[in-house]
């Protein structure tokens, strides 16, 4: 059974006394979501759905600011079981015998 909770809180977090916040440059701080320091959805390439880049073959997400939005955990949890199932797969070069 899920649990409901009184509020959304857990939706969203600031630390700005960290020394990289904001890590994107932001007209406005007050709405930066460090919640997702890390974008938990970097692994799904280009069906992340953020604003990203290739440069050099490498995937660069600095103008993207999907992670660090009010919306942030709306939009990973929608996308978070592609995730999950990606980080499940295990193929045959991927299984590391002991």
């Amino acid at each position: 059974m899920r649990r409901k909770f009184d509020t959304e809180n857990y939706k969203f977090s600031q630390h700005k006394e960290c020394e990289f916040f904001p890590c994107h440059k932001v007209k406005d701080d007050s709405g930066f979501n460090c919640l997702f320091c890390y974008c938990p959805l970097y692994m799904l390439k280009d069906q992340c759905g953020g604003n990203f880049k290739y440069t050099n073959g490498v995937k660069d997400c600095s103008d993207c600011f999907i992670p660090h939005s009010t919306k942030a955990y709306e939009h990973v949890m929608s996308k978070i079981g592609e995730v999950i199932r990606i980080g499940s797969d295990k193929s045959e070069s991927q299984i590391i015998e002991k």
